[in-house]
């Protein structure tokens, strides 16, 4: 590692560094007090016993001394108890304790006072103790008291270094309380600095730090953080102010994306209300210029369009159609200027042409899956260019107009259809009633005219006006039945018109007829619907005229696979000899309407007494409600 890399790092790592060169001071202030405290006990250590060694000295220096006296004041001197109390005492001047203090510290004043006072025993106190317990000391007073003041000056230099080994402990000891007393100051100013330093280097930029962090959280992202040094915190510091720019920045994009997502989720619910609307318009009143017209000023105030045209195109040998159109000036002016119908209908796909003023025209087709109908025409923007929303809008605006078209031109296909079936039915009641009451009144009127052009009138006349005024009474008849029938409409569901028709034939015969249906998920179709109230209505009239009942039941069920069964049963006298004879035309009328439902119908015996009309055809795909409400058929 270079010399720049290594002072990098060191720099980076400030904090760090200050806080382990802290910690390495106060240990080596607590290392260093410790050797002291070590050095200075060891220095100490054996004090005491020399201590008291040498203070022995002095009491054996005085007992010597004392032994001396007493030998001055017998008349017969017994120093026999020198020489033992001198072997004591050189004993004890060379204890260990003494030669090891000594030994430790060779140059001190006790070292010093201890030879001197080593040598003086044995080169002058020694010799003269020697003498005189050897008795070669003459016994005179004056040598004694000489003696005993050298034992005295003795002891003065024993007291001395007993003196200097006390000094030199205490000293000791002063010194180690003042060097634990200065590492502790030392500790404590140590501590004190470092304490200083973490909190100027690390509590007050990590509590800013800290207090910006919350001011994030709280959603100000202006917060940054102050202490931007070259240490950790201080890059911590300069990495949390680039996090927060780039919250704020993303926070900016955020908002930028939600006014954008919220504008996106606000077209779109005018566009689905357009729809909706849109198509609530179509089921309500599918062929009202008024609802295309609404529809169109719907779609230019959510895109933002001047005006548009929505046409039909026409049939052959026919002429265009003008559906709704929101230009004040007139439908179609401009829009369709130099365009012709043949070129709208060659387009299966959106096209754009141009008109007078430069005006951008989009024309979309109105077709379903099978047909195209007519053309959608929309002025486009300056610019001349739809967003891909408002073109997915119009075109969706565009199918929907033209599923609406087709469904009312099959509507409008189905009532003809169902128009032109009454209307056989009609001409069938007509034909196998009405019309041979008149072909048989016809002939009796010929016979009648016949029987007057004799002059006598007998009772083949009488006979004659009888059948003729039965067969008008009979025609009469028909001809009221069939006018209830075919003034009957189809105001209302299935249901509540085929409860009408019970209670109208319950009323009319005094039958108790019941009714009951379970078709659960079947559903009829309207012209299913006008052949099966007709098939019961025919059947009821057969009740009341031919069986004589009192009840009736008519029962509707659906079976799996949009499976239909009609019953209508009855307890009166029961099927005659030959049903189809004459006189029972409805019968083959309700075998030609079962037929035209793609089922069969059956008259049979109900047991134990009445008849039993049983119709069974497939609804197939009946999810289409009526479309013949209040049209007469």
């Amino acid at each position: 590692m270079s010399p720049s890399d290594l002072a990098e790092r060191i720099r980076r790592r400030t904090i760090l560094i200050g806080l382990g060169l802290g910690m390495a001071i106060l240990t080596l202030i607590g290392a260093v007090g410790m050797a002291v405290s070590v050095a200075m006990v060891e220095k100490v250590r054996g004090s005491a016993q020399a201590i008291n060694v040498a203070g022995s000295l002095r009491m054996q220096s005085h007992r010597m001394g004392g032994l001396v006296l007493a030998g001055m004041m017998e008349t017969a001197p017994d120093r026999r108890g020198l020489p033992e109390a001198m072997a004591r005492f050189e004993q004890s001047l060379h204890h260990p304790s003494l030669r090891t203090i000594r030994e430790r510290e060779p140059d001190s004043e006790y070292a010093r006072m201890y030879q001197r006072i080593q040598i003086d025993w044995q080169t002058r106190l020694k010799p003269l103790l020697n003498a005189y317990a050897d008795r070669t000391m003459p016994a005179s007073p004056t040598r004694q008291r000489e003696l005993l003041a050298r034992i005295d000056l003795y002891v003065d230099d024993i007291n001395g270094m007993v003196a200097q080994l006390e000094n030199d402990t205490e000293a000791k000891i002063s010194l180690l309380h003042s060097l634990l007393a200065a590492a502790l100051a030392l500790t404590f100013v140590v501590m004190l600095a470092v304490l200083y330093r973490v909190r100027q280097r690390v509590m007050l930029p990590l509590n800013r730090l800290v207090d910006a962090a919350n001011a994030i959280a709280r959603g100000d992202f202006s917060a940054r953080a102050a202490h931007t040094g070259p240490d950790e915190l201080g890059r911590v510091s300069l990495a949390f102010n680039f996090m927060a720019d780039e919250l704020s920045k993303l926070y900016v994009s955020l908002e930028q994306r939600v006014d954008e997502k919220t504008a996106l989720l606000t077209r779109s619910n005018r566009s689905l209300e357009l729809l909706y609307h849109s198509i609530a318009r179509l089921y309500n009143a599918p062929g009202a210029p008024e609802t295309y017209r609404a529809m169109l000023a719907d779609l230019e105030q959510v895109i933002g369009l001047r005006y548009s045209m929505a046409c039909l195109t026409p049939e052959p040998d026919g002429l265009p159609r003008i559906l709704a159109s929101t230009m004040a000036a007139g439908p179609g002016q401009g829009l369709c200027e130099n365009i012709v119908c043949a070129e709208c209908s060659r387009h299966s796909t959106p096209w754009d042409h141009t008109i007078a003023g430069g005006i951008v025209v989009r024309a979309i087709p109105l077709k379903d899956a099978d047909q195209q109908y007519g053309v959608l025409q929309v002025t486009l923007p300056p610019g001349g260019q739809l967003e891909p929303w408002q073109e997915q809008l119009v075109e969706a605006l565009s199918r929907h107009i033209g599923i609406a078209i087709g469904i009312a031109e099959q509507t409008e296909r189905e009532r003809r259809l169902a128009l032109m079936d009454e209307r056989s039915v009609i001409a069938r009641e007509l034909h196998d009633s009405i019309a041979q009451a008149l072909s048989y009144m016809k002939i009796q009127v010929a016979l009648l005219q016949q029987s007057l052009m004799h002059e006598t009138h007998g009772d083949d006349t009488d006979l004659i006006l009888k059948g003729l005024r039965e067969g008008i009474n009979a025609a009469y008849r028909q001809l009221r039945e069939l006018l209830a029938t075919f003034r009957l409409r189809m105001e209302g569901d299935f249901m509540t018109l085929l409860r009408h028709t019970t209670e109208e034939f319950s009323q009319r015969g005094g039958l108790d007829i019941n009714l009951a249906q379970h078709l659960d998920d079947c559903h009829l179709t309207p012209n299913q619907e006008i052949h099966v109230l007709q098939i019961i209505r025919e059947a009821l009239n057969n009740v009341l005229r031919h069986a004589g009942a009192s009840n009736a039941w008519v029962t509707l069920e659906g079976g799996t696979g949009q499976a239909i069964t009609v019953t209508i049963d009855d307890d009166g006298d029961g099927l005659p000899e030959n049903p189809a004879g004459s006189g029972h035309y409805g019968l083959t009328i309700m075998r030609e309407r079962a037929r035209s439902l793609g089922g069969e119908l059956q008259l049979t015996p109900r047991q134990p007494h009445g008849t039993r009309v049983y119709l069974h055809f497939n609804a197939g795909d009946g999810s289409t409600h009526s479309a013949f409400q209040g049209t007469p058929i």
